[in-house]
Formats: C-alpha cells, sequence, structure tokens
C-alpha cells in the first residue's frame, strides 16, 4: 500500500505526462469521494433527517429540508470540485480563474440555500403570527429586503475572496444610505409606522376604529398610509406616522360587541325607580339588545329642569348600536307616555326685581 501511494504521489522529477496523470488521478479521487458524501448525504436526509422532522409537531423543518436538499448536495459536490481544480498545477490565471468561477457557484448555492430556509420561516411567521391579510402585505417586501441582504452580503465575501478592497464600498453605501435616509424622512418613517402597525397589530382590516371625531372602517393597512372608510362613505387615507402617534379606539376589539348609552331626563315629580325598571325592560324588548350582560338604568344626577337617568345596553356588533338606539329610544317615549313618566322641557324661571332707589320715578 505504501508503495502505491509512493508511486501515485506527484513528483517533480516524473515525466510531465506522468506528473499530470498523478495530478489528474488525484483530483478525481476527490470528486469522487465530495460525490459519495453528497450520495450519504441524501441518504441521511431521506432517512434521518425525514424521521426527525416527522416527529416535531410543525411541519416547517419538513419544508425547510426539503427545499434545502438539493443545493446542500449540489454544494458538496462543487466543493469538491473546486478543491480538485485548485490543487491542479494550472497555469496561475487559469487556476486563479477556474477557482474564482467554483468558488463564485458554492456562495450562489449558500446564499439560495440561506433563502429558502429564510423564506419558509417567514411564510411561517406571516400565517401563524401576523396572519393572512398582513402577510399579504408585509411578506412580500420582507422577503425582498431579507434577499437584498444576502445578495449584497454574498457580493461583499466574494469581493473578499477576491482580494477587493471592500471598505471604499461599504462606505459608499453607508454614504448613500444616509443621504436617501435625510431625502425621504418621511416616507421612511411612515414606512417604518406602517411595519409597527402590522406588527403590533393595534388594528386589522375591517376593523372600525375612533381617530379624533373621525369614525370609519379600516380598508387596507400600507407600507405608507391606512385607508379608512368613514361611516358617510367618505375615504380617508391617514400616514401611518400619525397613526401610531395618535390614540384610537377600536370598536372591534377584543371582540365586536360593543356598550351603548341613552341619556334621558324625567320630571321632578316621577318616579325615579319605576322609570328606571321602565327603562330596563324597554331595552330588553329591542331585538338587538343582548339579555347577557343585561341593561341597566341608574340615576346620573339632578338636573336643572329634569332628574337626569342612563341607560347602558350591550349589542352583539358595534354596527348595530346606532340602529338599536334608535329603536329604544322610540320605545322609551312611547312606554314613558303610556305610564306617565314625563319628560320635560327645559325651563328657567327669571325673577325681575325693580331698583326703587334708582329707577326713573313715574
Amino acid at each position: 500500500m505504501d508503495n502505491l501511494l509512493y508511486y501515485l504521489k506527484p513528483d517533480e522529477m516524473d515525466p510531465f505526462y506522468l506528473f499530470w496523470a498523478k495530478q489528474a488521478l488525484i483530483s478525481v479521487c476527490i470528486i469522487a469521494v465530495f460525490y459519495l458524501l453528497s450520495r450519504l448525504l441524501q441518504v441521511l436526509i431521506a432517512k434521518i433527517g425525514t424521521r426527525l422532522c416527522a416527529a416535531t409537531e410543525t411541519d416547517l423543518d419538513d419544508r425547510i429540508l426539503e427545499r434545502v436538499s438539493g443545493p446542500a448536495m449540489l454544494l458538496v459536490n462543487c466543493a469538491g470540485l473546486y478543491l480538485a481544480i485548485k490543487r491542479l498545477p494550472l497555469h496561475d490565471k487559469v487556476g486563479i480563474a477556474a477557482a474564482g468561477l467554483l468558488f463564485v457557484v458554492n456562495i450562489t448555492i449558500l446564499t439560495v440555500i440561506a433563502y429558502r430556509a429564510l423564506d419558509e420561516l417567514l411564510r411561517a411567521y406571516g400565517a401563524r403570527v401576523a396572519g393572512a391579510e398582513v402577510s399579504r402585505q408585509i411578506m412580500p417586501l420582507v422577503e425582498k429586503l431579507c434577499t437584498i441582504f444576502l445578495v449584497v452580503t454574498a457580493l461583499i465575501i466574494t469581493l473578499k475572496h477576491f482580494n477587493y478592497d471592500i471598505l471604499s464600498l461599504v462606505t459608499a453605501l453607508g454614504v448613500g444610505s444616509l443621504a436617501i435616509g435625510l431625502a425621504a424622512k418621511d416616507t421612511l418613517a411612515n414606512m417604518v409606522s406602517g411595519f409597527t402597525l402590522m406588527i403590533d397589530r393595534p388594528f386589522r382590516i375591517g376593523d372600525r376604529i375612533q381617530l379624533g371625531t373621525q369614525v370609519g372602517d379600516v380598508i387596507d393597512i400600507g407600507l405608507r398610509s391606512t385607508k379608512i372608510k368613514g361611516a358617510d362613505n367618505t375615504f380617508l387615507i391617514i400616514p401611518n406616522s400619525e397613526l401610531c402617534n395618535s390614540t384610537l379606539v377600536n370598536m372591534a376589539f377584543p371582540d365586536v360587541r360593543v356598550k351603548g348609552r341613552v341619556n334621558i331626563g324625567i320630571g321632578y315629580e316621577c318616579d325615579v325607580a319605576r322609570a328606571k325598571d321602565l327603562m330596563v325592560q324597554t331595552a330588553l324588548s329591542v331585538p338587538d339588545v343582548l339579555n347577557e350582560p343585561k341593561p341597566e338604568a341608574f340615576f346620573m344626577n339632578f338636573g336643572d329642569s329634569s332628574l337626569n337617568l342612563s341607560l347602558f345596553f350591550w349589542v352583539a356588533d358595534y354596527t348595530h348600536t346606532v340602529a338599536a338606539t334608535d329603536q329604544i329610544n322610540g320605545a322609551l317615549l312611547q312606554c314613558f307616555q303610556d305610564n306617565g313618566i314625563t319628560i320635560p322641557y327645559p325651563t328657567r324661571t327669571v325673577i325681575h326685581e325693580k331698583d326703587t332707589n334708582n329707577a326713573p320715578q313715574d
């Protein structure tokens, strides 16, 4: 065996054709070994990797393994080819060009593997955490940003391998990014706020929100602005940065139930307990009002010309609040009239006294 290795070992004293034959044979052996390693990797992935992935509850690892297995085996073969060519006594320029080309191929395959794994992770996050609507809007942009990051990283590694000065490139990218950031700071602020809204999710598409005096349903959450359809069928476009810095009310969260209120005043001569009981019974007679939680009536304060009462009730959907309030008001008006409960007009008593000392005398 030692004699065989001795004869196979390249020696500068060998004839030209023999020296090249030994070098080529060793390179072929390296390629064959790495090919066998790739086949072994395929068997390990098919048997052990698949079993390990099947033992987990999620199918994320199964999808990642399926997508990266092919490029991983190709990477092993290309790595063997790279080592085999690099050790051949080629001309300096030819060897550098061939080895450099295979290095670029290997870096490309690594980038593809990283992209496929990251793509599956982002899809899983979008489906499980962000939701279908947010995933549809934000994930394509996130995938593009991740792709740009991977490509730039691969480019920097490649340039570093060929002894290029990447410091100037990084400096130029930094200066360019700073200039773009200063020129488009408002747009970038809205984009960052858009990411914040999509991830934090203070509201979702379809929710009804109140922002100041504006009330409407969220139609779309974009990267720059959020579109809201008002109750009067108007279309309101609000920059995301304003939404992030404003206090808003989400009427559809944590659920679509909402509490309504009806204020009413009765005369001072009326029975407050009777009026409260009639208010609760009237609310329960309205179809949109929920029995649980039960409607409640409270004596709130003494007004100038009336005793002020408030009725609180719950409806199953916030879109039914106005209709339920209208039905309750109409039913209360009829009920109070039938039971002798008066709703007084505002009255004011004006006492006019004559100043006998300074007033002109008749």
